[in-house]
């Protein structure tokens, strides 16, 4: 059964082999990768919303490297932790899904049997996730329009991406589950540096959201040594200081041929009310 609904009606949809289709009759193409389309024209606020396909083959590459595996463990076992047999699960704004996987995959093998998807308004890192895993299905979505019904999902995980506190609370059921993860305060510190003149910290703080109830914050730190300019490259362009670095930090970049970071996460867990 899928945890999708028709974005026109809100009736539930139905997967076939090539399409999924609602009761009324709607019906969305599954791309050759696996993925839906279920962003309607008039959410639409570009030709190709999200990241592009740089961006998308950036993140692809960096995080298959293992350099945010600290992040995917933790991920893992909290999901294990506040989830029962057979949960369904929302990642929102997954991107390549490299957590959306990850995730899939543990709550697999510890013996769950999880019904999961992804969302995005990107295209571009949807064709990476579909292919990376097959028993989640994932659509082009907003985030601000999820095509999932009132109260069907156990957990959503939002990880660096757009926090639409009014859908989630909408899609979770009474005491489901949602993780939010934001950057530490010397997350890529050392990155920063190089980029700016005048860096600055991330602020952290406890933020009460209306409607959810907060359970714990798990911190994750470390540190990565990236050895190669294509690394570097990879990470500064799946970053938001790729669309606001100036000239001068961008050479200063390119030059490097090695750099060592500060990772710093932060897992925000809550409990809708």
């Amino acid at each position: 059964m899928s945890l999708f609904c028709c974005p026109v009606c809100g009736a539930p949809l139905e997967r076939g082999e090539r399409a999924y289709a609602c009761p009324a009759g709607h019906s969305y193409d599954l791309a050759r990768e696996g993925y839906a389309y279920l962003l309607p024209p008039n959410q639409k606020h570009s030709a190709a919303p999200g990241d592009d396909r740089q961006m998308a083959q950036a993140r692809r590459e960096f995080l298959s490297k293992g350099y945010y595996e600290a992040l995917l463990n933790t991920l893992c076992c909290q999901v294990l932790s506040e989830c029962g047999e057979s949960p369904a699960i929302l990642d929102a704004g997954c991107g390549e899904g490299y957590y959306t996987a990850g995730i899939f995959q543990a709550l697999r093998a510890a013996g769950r049997t999880p019904r999961m998807a992804g969302t995005d308004i990107s295209k571009f890192t949807l064709r990476a996730a579909a292919k990376r895993e097959k028993g989640v299905e994932f659509a082009v979505a907003s985030s601000y329009h999820l095509p999932l019904a009132d109260n069907s999902a156990d957990l959503l995980l939002d990880c660096f991406s757009p926090l639409a506190l009014e859908e989630f609370r909408r899609i979770l059921r009474p005491g489901g589950a949602f993780f939010y993860v934001v950057p530490g305060e010397r997350h890529l510190w050392e990155l920063k540096q190089v980029l700016y003149d005048r860096p600055y910290l991330n602020e952290e703080k406890e933020t009460p959201y209306q409607g959810f109830t907060y359970r714990r914050i798990v911190p994750v730190d470390g540190s990565i040594t990236l050895p190669s300019q294509a690394d570097i490259q990879n990470l500064f362009c799946m970053t938001p200081y790729c669309w606001k670095t100036p000239r001068s930090g961008r050479e200063r970049l390119a030059a490097l041929e090695r750099l060592e970071a500060t990772v710093s996460f932060r897992v925000h867990i809550f409990r809708r009310l």
